[in-house]
C-alpha cells in the first residue's frame, strides 16, 4: 500500500531535478509524494503530477545583486548559509512541519536545516542526501574549498593535515549556528551535530546522489551512506515544444561546442559568452551557447547558434565538448554523455567538482577571472585533439549509464518504510 513521502530541497535546477527524478520513481511505486521546495518552482512540480508544499528560502524574492554575491567564491557560502539559510530556519520549520503533518516519511536535502531538525523532532523515516562528494568533508578524499582553494595544494600531505584545515574551517563557521541552536532549544531539542557537517546526515540512510566516478566511499563518511549514481530528470516544460531549429544545426554539421552556465551561474554570465564566442572565432568550430535571458551582442561566427535553454539529454550526447560552470548537475549530465569537458568554476561545489573532472582526466579547468578568449581557445584545442580526453570521457559515460539511482533511491525509501 502507497505511503505519503515528502522530498524537500532548495537551490538551483540541479538541486530540484535529482528530487523530482526520486519523486517520480515514488510515484511510479504508488506512493504520494509532495516536494517542499521555493515558491519558485511550483509550476515545475505541480507539472510533474507531484505534490507542492512551500518550504524557504523562496528564491523568487532574491534581488539580481543578491544572486550575484550568493555567486562569489570567497564570500558567497557564508552569504547563504549564515545570512540566508540559518536565518530563516525558523520560518522553514513551520512550513516543512506543515508539510510534514500527513507524511509517513521524509527525504531531505544537504542543505533544507529547517527539514533536517523537523525530521528529528517528528521521528518519521528520515533518509538525507549528499548531492555532491564535497559534502562530506573527507579527510582521505578532502574537497576543494571555494573560498580557499588554495589549501588543495596540501591535498598530497594525507588525512592529518586535512583533517586539522577541516576542524579549522568547523571552528571558523561554528559561530554562525546561534539560530539552529535557539531554536532547537524552543523545541526541547539538544543542541545536536553541526548542520554543515554531520549534522545534516540521517542516522537512517544517506544517499549520495552522484556516481562512483566521481567519488568512491572513504573511512569517514557515515557508515550508513550509500552511493547510488545520479538522478536523472531532464524534460521541457509543458506545452513548450522542442526547438526543430536545434535538430537542423546539430544535423548540419559535425559535432558543436555546447557553452553552458546551468540554472545559476548564467544569471551572472559577466563576459562569458562574448570570450566564448572570440574563442569560437580563433578555433573554427561550431559551437551552441546555451544563454539563457542573456544576449550575445554582435555577428556570430559561421556554425554558431544561440538557444535559451535546451534540455541537456537532447544536445550533450551530440556534442564536441561541453564548457559549463562545474554544477553537479551539469557535471552527471555531462559525464553521462560521454563528453570532455572545460570548466570555469564559481562557488560552493564547483571548484571541487572540477578538480574531481580533472584528475579523472575528463577535463581542463580554468579559473573564472582566467576565463577569456585566448585561455578558452587554447583549452578547447587540447580537448578536441587529444584522444585520450574522449576516450576516458566515453568510458566514464559507460560506468555512469550502469547505475540507476533512482531505483536505487526508491528501494531505500522502501526499505525504511518497511
Amino acid at each position: 500500500m502507497g505511503k505519503r513521502i515528502l522530498l524537500t530541497t532548495t537551490g538551483s535546477l540541479g538541486d530540484l531535478h535529482p528530487f523530482l527524478a526520486i519523486g517520480l520513481g515514488l510515484l511510479a511505486r504508488g506512493h504520494a509524494v509532495t516536494i517542499a521546495t521555493s515558491n519558485q518552482y511550483r509550476a515545475k512540480v505541480e507539472q510533474t503530477g507531484l505534490r507542492f508544499a512551500p518550504m524557504g528560502p523562496h528564491l523568487d524574492s532574491f534581488s539580481p545583486q543578491l544572486l550575484r554575491e550568493l555567486l562569489d567564491a570567497r564570500k558567497g557560502p557564508e552569504r547563504l548559509i549564515r545570512g540566508i539559510l540559518y536565518a530563516g530556519t525558523p520560518a522553514a520549520y513551520v512550513e516543512v512541519m506543515d508539510a510534514l503533518r500527513s507524511a509517513d516519511a521524509i527525504v531531505t536535502h544537504p542543505i533544507t536545516y529547517a527539514s533536517q531538525i523537523a525530521a528529528e523532532k517528528s521521528g518519521l523515516p528520515w533518509i538525507s542526501t549528499v548531492t555532491a562528494p564535497c559534502a562530506f568533508f573527507s579527510k582521505y578524499d578532502p574537497p576543494v574549498l571555494a573560498p580557499m582553494p588554495f589549501l588543495a595544494k596540501l591535498r598530497p600531505l594525507g588525512p592529518g593535515v586535512n583533517g586539522f584545515l577541516h576542524r579549522l574551517v568547523r571552528a571558523q563557521t561554528a559561530s554562525w549556528l546561534k539560530p539552529i541552536t535557539a531554536l532547537r532549544a524552543t523545541l526541547g531539542l539538544p543542541p545536536g551535530g553541526d548542520p554543515i557537517f554531520e549534522g545534516q546526515h540521517s542516522p537512517q540512510r544517506v544517499l549520495a546522489m552522484f556516481s562512483r566516478v566521481m567519488a568512491e566511499p572513504q573511512l569517514d563518511w557515515p557508515p550508513q551512506a550509500r552511493v547510488i549514481g545520479f538522478p536523472f530528470y531532464d524534460q521541457l516544460e509543458h506545452g513548450q515544444p522542442p526547438d526543430p531549429e536545434l535538430d537542423r544545426f546539430l544535423d548540419a554539421g559535425p559535432p558543436p561546442v555546447v557553452f553552458t552556465l546551468g540554472s545559476s551561474a548564467v544569471l551572472d554570465a559577466g563576459t562569458f559568452y562574448q570570450a566564448s564566442v572570440a574563442a569560437v572565432k580563433r578555433l573554427g568550430c561550431r559551437a551552441v551557447l546555451l544563454a539563457g535571458a542573456n544576449t550575445v551582442d554582435g555577428p556570430l561566427p559561421p556554425g554558431t547558434a544561440v538557444f535559451p535553454y535546451v534540455p541537456y539529454s537532447k544536445i550533450l550526447p551530440r556534442a564536441a565538448c561541453v564548457v559549463h560552470q562545474g554544477g553537479i548537475g551539469t557535471c552527471g549530465q555531462t559525464l553521462a554523455a560521454g563528453r570532455p569537458m572545460l570548466v570555469m568554476p564559481y562557488a560552493f561545489d564547483q571548484p571541487d567538482n572540477a578538480a574531481r573532472l580533472e584528475r579523472l582526466g575528463v577535463a581542463r579547468v580554468i579559473r573564472r577571472h582566467r576565463y577569456n578568449a585566448a585561455s578558452a581557445a587554447a583549452a578547447l584545442d587540447c580537448l578536441l585533439n587529444d584522444p585520450m580526453y574522449a576516450k576516458r570521457a566515453a568510458e566514464a559515460g559507460r560506468r555512469v549509464a550502469g547505475e540507476n539511482a533512482v531505483e536505487a533511491a526508491c528501494d531505500a525509501v522502501d526499505e525504511r518504510l518497511a
